[in-house]
């Protein structure tokens, strides 16, 4: 049987998929397979991978204890569907909403994030009688129709048509923000105004929900000050508006200092979502919420892929391997590294605006020099640096200008610094 190369697969890619699919680097590779923080590409080439998937293979590559699990179900059923009790559907629903901090809490899986939001979305609307909705500038929540109804950055929206009427406000992008010279106390006061402003002034006075990343994923890593969303809590509550926290990118411990993002804000949810790393590959996600929203929906509904006894066996030994290796531990002193080790590179370069993040979950943002305009070429550049180095990052960001570093949950300190030393290597060489 010949072998498949990349240049071969590549081709393929392009006869058979869709023109708005593109390979993330200008000169394309394989992933073959992978092993704990590492992948090796069909031609065998060896790769650090601080992306997974984005944000997806959250634990690490190949690991035995969930390869076994899934592998001991799929001997056993793969699908059922919600119609059918499952045991393994059941008993990681009960994992998760102890884990949730979300009191009396009912869980619905999904089979992808976007779908999570969308459930949450339609959850608030049936419980508030109102289609309006409240979501934060810079923000990715999905590529489904209201979706993206509730995304803010325009290079991701296919149609701005929706059933829901969305205002957005100012949230966590401090670097583009008309606040951003403010101290946090300042910012976050002024980010409260903004919001009181915008329902006063553009709704009808029945919103529904307020939808929000605790750190903006594809928005490029952006932090708000600790406690933000727990300022604008405080208003909603006032409205009886929800809370949603979207915590597709910022779940199961990768700021370190929490387990959820929105823990860093004395604030609990209505609902939260969740998907991307708690399969560690598999698809898997859902919504989690207090029992007396998620019972708002009184007509038939179930999920066919959501809950599958295939993911959520993968779910399950995802989740107990985060616990029992205290990963959120890792995430919090690897993250602390690698800002301590990045800091003064970013302070010398002069086209790096700012290091941001938390835990593993970091982001260099690129700009022309002397100023905050955005330079998307110079972060394709670094992008590809990096990868000619051995090192796989992401990138995002509103003007495409932002790397993003999401090392596996599980990364050890030789191999962090095996990727710092890569980046930094890659910084140099970049102009």
């Amino acid at each position: 049987m010949d072998v498949t190369t990349t240049e071969e697969l590549l081709a393929r890619y392009r006869a058979v998929l869709p023109s708005y699919l593109n390979p993330l680097h200008a000169v394309p590779i394989s992933i073959d397979r992978g092993e704990g923080s590492y992948v090796w590409d069909l031609e065998g080439n060896k790769y650090l991978d601080w992306f997974g998937g984005v944000l997806t293979t959250m634990v690490g590559h190949a690991i035995p204890e969930i390869v076994e699990a899934v592998q001991q179900q799929a001997t056993k059923v793969m699908h059922t569907s919600t119609l059918y009790l499952s045991e393994p559907m059941i008993a990681f629903a009960e994992e998760v909403a102890e884990v949730s901090g979300i009191p009396d809490a009912r869980v619905f899986f999904t089979a992808s994030g976007t779908e999570a939001n969308d459930t949450a979305i339609m959850t608030a609307v049936a419980n508030r009688g109102s289609n309006e909705i409240l979501a934060m500038r810079n923000s990715y929540h999905g590529r489904s129709y209201s979706a993206q109804a509730i995304t803010a950055q325009r290079s991701w929206s296919v149609a701005s048509m929706s059933g829901l009427n969305v205002n957005f406000i100012q949230g966590g992008y401090r670097l583009r923000s008309p606040f951003r010279e403010f101290d946090d106390s300042v910012y976050t006061e002024a980010c409260v105004a903004d919001l009181v402003q915008m329902i006063d002034m553009a709704t009808a006075g029945n919103v529904a929900a307020m939808i929000a990343e605790p750190i903006q994923g594809v928005g490029g890593f952006a932090v708000p000050p600790d406690g933000f969303f727990g300022a604008m809590g405080k208003e909603l509550a006032n409205r009886d508006i929800l809370f949603i926290s979207d915590e597709v990118q910022t779940g199961w411990g990768r700021t370190g200092d929490h387990f959820w993002g929105y823990q860093a804000h004395g604030i609990v949810p209505d609902m939260l979502t969740f998907a991307k790393g708690v399969g560690n590959g598999i698809t898997l996600a859902g919504v989690v919420g207090r029992a007396e929203i998620m019972n708002s929906i009184d007509v038939l509904s179930f999920s066919t892929f959501g809950g599958n006894p295939l993911s959520t066996a993968a779910g399950r030994a995802t989740l107990a391997y985060v616990k029992k290796h205290n990963l959120q531990a890792n995430a919090k002193a690897m993250g602390e590294r690698l800002t301590e080790r990045l800091a003064p590179v970013i302070e010398r370069t002069e086209w790096i605006a700012e290091l941001r993040g938390r835990g593993l979950m970091q982001a260099i943002e690129m700009v022309q020099p002397g100023g905050i305009e955005p330079d998307p070429g110079i972060a394709g550049r670094l992008l590809d640096a990096c990868k000619e180095r051995g090192l796989l990052v992401g990138k995002g960001g509103l003007y495409g200008n932002v790397i993003r570093m999401a090392p596996m949950l599980a990364i050890s300190e030789a191999e962090l610094d095996e990727g710092i030393d890569a980046l930094i290597a890659a910084i140099d060489v970049t102009n």
